[in-house]
Order: structure tokens, then C-alpha cells, then sequence
């Protein structure tokens, strides 16, 4: 059995029409996942990036340190042990994080495609002439970047998606097996669609950039930074920054729908699980932020994944209705290809669930961004999320005290996800037994992935 993992960075679930959306064009990943078992209830664990893509190559909880490092030496990482069960591996990536600073994810990989350019990627020097507006609201570097963009296909995630084409074209019948891990940025910031992908969704917009669309006061930059808070736009704005991801969304169905369709066209259904997922969502105004924040809300938490199985293991598409997290599918690929899981893995296989098994579910997760500080760059987290299939504790750390940045009491929260699924009302008050009930479980996980005792004592304290 081949497999075919394509991870879309930063793709919120609620944009997909397979997950209830009727405003977005996805007919691509829609059709997909009519195919496939859709997982309703997949959270994420380790936060951001590079955090998720260690918990996805390793099958562990990388949040109980920062998460950052590079791929440990030691640890069993998925494309060794599926390239020592006779696969051949490769890594088709436009997400500049896992290859820079010496992260290591190529480790395993027989051959890896990096496509170069995505965000703060220091690749292209000419200067562009840009307005400074655009400048502002893109960043220097990334505008150096995409300068020499002619056509659709000068795009990353077209690049990228045409990469991952042309290895099928050259590889797809001459090995026993293979497993092709693909890696978009997009639809990650900055958000610039072609236009005719924003018109879909803001036609009459004229008023030029929206800052808030980029990351650019992490960096470097000569100029004055913006505060990604919704507070900060407009409502014209905050529509238009909606459109212009929206435009990406669509941008990336499009061209993962080709490489799709190449699949299809050279036959390889038949004997190929196909993997989509991504590693977070993003805010687009909701609880007053703008992009990614480690407050973990369900449109940052909640992620879309979906897996096809070949045609040959005569599965039915279905909806599943299980908890589980990314540290999982490195197990399940793991018993796909019938190769043995290591003891140290966290995860769980989805196989049996996969093939209607109900057997061992979870009754929360844990999602969390690093709960060590990540050197030199900023402090641990203070606040955990976990989540039941009814409710969902947003967990504060016991030494945090004060307000947020957008002026919010630091507390904890709780929220009764059927009825509230945009988390609006805290029931923390009225519902206490509830989230003790929830910290309690949290708690007992965080002791089952050995995390250390001095990072515990700082959670073990019931919020109050």
C-alpha cells in the first residue's frame, strides 16, 4: 500500500464544505472527502508549526517541552521506519520552517523538493518598487519573493502541488511502495491570492492592502508594527481580510484537486490511502484576534482530517465521531504499512476506527502550544485547552494572574461546545464541577506522557 500525506498549514476547518461551510469554494476536498472517513472530532496537540510536525513524525506530545528543537537523534521518526519497511520516502515542501534552522524533518526521506520563497524565507534580493502600503503590509523579503510570479502556477502551493505531480509521473509504478509526505504553507499568511480568487468573495473591494494579513512584527522590519487585533480594522477590513483568505482556501483546493485528478488519471486509488490535514486554524476576528494565538478557541483547535483508503480494502466513507489528535497517524500509517509501532509512541492507531472498530476511544484531549519556554524567544504558555466531545476548559496556569491583550481577565473558561459551538458564554461559574471534572483528566494524561513534575506543579492547582 502507497501512501500520500498532504499537510495544508494554517486551513481552518469550518472553510471546508465537508465540515458544514456554504460560502467557501472547496468542491475539490469536498469530493475527497465523500471518499473518505472523515474524522469530526480531530483536535490538535502540539502547537504551532513545528511543534505539530514533530508530534506527526514522532507519534509523541512534544508540547510537555517547547516543542521547537530539531528532530531528536534519538527518537524513531515515521519515514525511517516506514523506509526500513521497505518504502521508498520523499518529501515535497514549501514550508520553510521544517528546513531551516536545522529542524531536520528530511531525516528518513530518500529524496526531498524544498520549494523556496514562503513568507520571511530569505531568497530572493531584488527590490521590487513596491508601494510602501505594500510593503507594510507584506513584508520586504516576501515581496522580494514572489516578484517573479507571472501566472497561477508561480504560486507556492501550485509549485508545490505540480512538484509532487511530477515525482508521481517519474515514481508512481517503479517502486513496491512509497510514501509521499506533501507540505504546503498555504494557506498561512500572507494572505495574496490571485485577484480573481478575492473577487469571488469581495468584489467590491478599492481600498488597497489590509494590514493584519502577514506576519511581519516578529521580524526584522523597518516598519512600525501592527497589533493583529480585530480592534485594529474595520469592518470593511476584517471582510476583506476574511475574503482574501477565503481566496486561499479556494487556491489551495484547486490545486490539490489537480494533483488529485493525476492520482486518479495514473490509477493509483486503488492501492493508495490519501492523507489531508492541517496543523491549526487561524482567527479572523473571533475572540478579537487576528491569525494564530496559543489561546486555543475551536478555530485554531478543531482541524479537518481525512483519510481515503485504497479502493482494495473495500472501506466504506463515513463520518467518525472519535477524539483523536495528529500524534495518531504516525501509528496508523505505521500499521497500514504492517510495521511495528514503537513503545515509545503516544499515539494511537486510527486503523480500527478507521475500519469501524470501536475499541479503546478517548474521552478528552489535550492541546497545548510548548509548556517550557523556547529559547530566547518568548515564555511558556499559561493557558492549556481540553476538550471533551460535550465541553471544552480552556485551563489557566496557576501563577498567571492580570488581563490579555485584548484587555480580557486572564481566568479560566468553559465552554458547552453543542450549544455554544463559537464559544461565546464562560459557564465556568455556573458549571465548576464540570471543569474539575476536566482538569482532573488533564492532569492524569499530562502524568501519562511523563511530563515533569516541575512543569505540573504549576497545573496540578484546579483553576479557580
Amino acid at each position: 500500500m502507497n501512501i500520500v500525506q498532504i499537510v495544508s498549514d494554517t486551513f481552518r476547518r469550518d472553510h471546508l464544505g465537508c465540515y458544514g461551510n456554504n460560502w467557501i469554494h472547496t468542491e475539490n476536498l469536498d469530493a475527497l472527502a465523500r471518499e473518505s472517513v472523515v474524522f469530526d472530532r480531530a483536535y490538535i496537540a502540539s502547537f504551532p508549526t513545528i511543534p505539530y510536525r514533530t508530534d506527526l513524525f514522532t507519534g509523541k506530545y512534544t508540547f510537555i517541552c517547547s516543542g521547537w528543537e530539531p528532530l531528536p537523534r534519538d527518537e524513531a521518526v515515521l519515514a525511517e521506519l516506514l523506509r526500513q519497511s521497505g518504502y521508498t520516502t520523499m518529501l515535497i515542501v514549501d514550508t520553510y520552517h521544517m528546513i531551516r534552522d536545522g529542524h531536520h524533518f528530511d531525516r528518513g526521506f530518500d529524496g526531498w523538493w524544498w520549494i523556496r520563497g514562503q513568507e520571511h524565507d530569505r531568497y530572493m534580493t531584488n527590490p521590487t518598487g513596491d508601494p510602501i502600503e505594500r510593503q507594510r503590509a507584506h513584508g520586504t523579503q516576501y515581496l522580494k519573493n514572489v516578484s517573479p510570479r507571472r501566472s497561477e502556477e508561480d504560486y507556492f502551493v501550485a509549485q508545490t502541488m505540480n512538484a509532487a505531480a511530477r515525482w508521481l509521473e517519474l515514481n508512481y509504478d517503479k517502486h513496491e511502495k512509497f510514501f509521499l509526505h506533501i507540505d504546503t504553507f498555504d494557506p498561512h499568511e500572507p494572505w495574496d491570492p490571485p485577484e480573481w480568487y478575492v473577487d469571488m468573495y469581495d468584489p467590491e473591494w478599492k481600498g488597497g492592502d489590509v494590514m493584519g494579513g502577514a506576519y511581519i512584527k516578529d521580524y526584522r522590519s523597518t516598519f512600525t508594527s501592527f497589533q493583529r487585533l480585530a480592534s485594529n480594522l474595520t469592518s470593511e477590513e476584517l471582510k476583506h481580510l476574511r475574503a482574501l483568505y477565503a481566496g486561499e482556501v479556494t487556491l489551495v483546493d484547486r490545486w490539490v484537486g489537480m494533483l488529485l485528478e493525476k492520482m486518479e488519471d495514473m490509477g493509483l486509488f486503488e492501492n493508495t490511502a490519501v492523507i489531508f490535514t492541517t496543523d491549526h486554524g487561524s482567527y479572523h476576528g473571533e475572540h478579537g484576534y487576528l491569525g494564530k494565538r496559543d489561546h486555543l478557541y475551536e478555530e485554531v483547535a478543531h482541524i479537518p482530517l481525512m483519510i481515503r483508503m485504497p479502493d482494495s480494502e473495500g472501506v466504506k466513507p463515513r463520518r467518525c465521531e472519535a477524539l483523536v489528535q495528529p500524534p495518531d497517524i504516525m501509528p496508523t500509517f505505521l500499521d497500514l504499512a504492517g510495521a511495528k509501532t514503537p513503545e515509545a509512541v503516544e499515539g494511537t492507531s486510527l486503523l480500527a476506527l478507521i475500519r469501524s472498530e470501536r475499541k479503546g476511544e478517548r474521552n478528552i484531549v489535550v492541546s497545548s502550544s510548548g509548556l517550557v519556554p523556547r529559547k530566547g524567544k518568548h515564555t511558556d504558555t499559561h493557558r492549556m485547552t481540553v476538550t471533551s466531545k460535550e465541553w471544552a476548559l480552556i485551563s489557566v496556569r496557576s501563577d498567571v494572574s492580570g488581563t490579555d491583550e485584548v484587555g480580557r481577565k486572564i481566568e479560566p473558561e468553559l465552554y458547552h461546545l453543542p450549544t455554544d459551538p463559537t464559544q461565546t458564554k464562560n459557564l465556568y461559574q455556573e458549571k465548576r464541577e464540570v471543569a474539575r471534572q476536566l482538569h482532573s483528566k488533564m492532569i492524569q494524561f499530562l502524568e501519562s506522557i511523563k511530563t515533569s513534575e516541575e512543569i505540573l506543579n504549576l497545573w496540578r492547582k484546579p483553576p479557580e
